[in-house]
């Protein structure tokens, strides 16, 4: 069986604090955030903003602030990640 690691050692991956772009600091603020809170954020602020079509909730359709991220006028849920990934460091 494979060792489990030491607590705390596992700060790599989703968990790692990563900065957002300009673009994207306009909806989850600039401080460094793990991806998965990235990710939490921005479901928030579809959700407050109604940017789920309605007849397909899977798709996200994207607004003033999140058209430079997506680089498109609406994307599905499952390709956020991989736009978010573009406006990290």
């Amino acid at each position: 069986m494979a060792e489990k690691k030491a607590a705390g050692a596992a700060r790599g991956g989703i968990a790692k604090p990563v900065t957002p772009s300009p673009e994207l600091a306009a909806i989850v603020g600039s401080a460094a955030l793990p991806r998965s809170e990235i990710v939490s954020k921005m479901w928030a602020y579809i959700k407050s903003n109604n940017l789920q079509n309605p007849a397909n909730k899977r798709e996200i359709l994207a607004d003033a602030k999140l058209k430079p991220i997506f680089g498109a006028d609406k994307v599905t849920m499952f390709e956020m990640n991989k736009h978010i990934a573009k406006h990290v460091k």
